[in-house]
C-alpha cells in the first residue's frame, strides 16, 4: 500500500502583474473586469485553446485528491443562500472529486455529476483543509482559489508549493495574488515557456 502523502499546493492563472481577476464580478462576469468579455477568455485561453501543448500542466491540476476554493470562486451570491446555484461549471465539474467551499452561510453538501460534491465550510481555512486533506486519499490538496483565498493560506503558512501560469497581460487593479501575505521564501523547481503562458512552480521553504 502506499504511503505517499499528497502536498498542499494553490495554482492559480495571474496576469503579469499579479491578478487573478478584476473588479466588478458578476453573474454573467466571473472574473469581472479582466480585460476581455470578464469570462476569463484572456486569462485562461492556454488551457481551452492550447490544451495539447499545456497537457502536463492541466493533468497535474485535474491529478488532485480535493479542492478548496472561497465562495466568491463558487459563485457570485452573496450573503445567505437564497436561490439556487451549483458553482460556475453547469451539471459535471471539473472537478472529480470533493470541493470544499469557505463560506459564512451553512448549506448541505451538494453532489454533482462526475464525481464532484461541494461541501460548504463555515468555521474556518485550517477545517476546510483538515477535511480535504481527509478527502484526499494521499492525493494533493489544490488550493484553487480565487487569489483571496489563496493569500490567506499562504499567509498562514499552509502552502507547500505554488503553481502559477503567467499570462502576458497586465490589468492594473482587481484581485491580486501575494496581497497581504508576509515576504516569503521560495525555491523554484521549474519553469517553461507555452504559447501564451508561462508555467512557473516554486516550493515555498519554512
Amino acid at each position: 500500500m502506499s504511503t505517499h502523502t499528497g502536498q498542499v499546493v494553490c495554482d492559480i492563472t495571474v496576469t503579469a502583474d499579479g491578478y487573478s481577476a478584476g473588479h466588478g464580478q458578476s453573474e454573467r462576469r466571473p472574473f469581472g473586469d479582466d480585460g476581455g468579455d470578464g469570462t476569463g477568455e484572456r486569462l485562461h485561453a492556454w488551457m481551452f485553446e492550447t490544451p495539447d501543448e499545456n497537457r502536463a500542466e492541466l493533468d497535474r491540476m485535474a491529478a488532485a485528491g480535493a479542492f478548496v476554493m472561497g465562495r466568491n470562486m463558487f459563485g457570485p451570491v452573496r450573503g445567505d443562500w437564497d436561490r439556487p446555484w451549483n458553482g460556475w461549471w453547469g451539471d459535471d465539474p471539473p472537478f472529480h472529486a470533493p470541493v470544499f467551499v469557505l463560506t459564512h452561510h451553512p448549506r448541505e453538501p451538494q453532489p454533482m455529476a462526475g464525481g464532484t460534491t461541494y461541501h460548504f465550510v463555515t468555521d474556518g481555512i485550517e477545517s476546510a483543509l483538515d477535511r480535504a486533506r481527509a478527502a484526499a486519499g494521499g492525493r494533493d490538496v489544490q488550493i484553487q482559489g480565487g487569489a483571496t483565498t489563496v493569500n490567506q493560506y499562504l499567509a498562514a503558512g499552509l502552502v507547500e508549493e505554488v503553481r502559477l501560469h503567467v499570462v502576458p497581460f497586465t490589468l492594473g487593479a482587481g484581485t491580486r495574488l501575494f496581497d497581504g501575505v508576509p515576504p516569503l521564501r521560495l525555491e523554484q523547481v521549474a519553469a517553461r515557456a507555452a504559447t501564451g503562458v508561462t508555467h512557473l512552480t516554486y516550493r515555498v521553504l519554512a
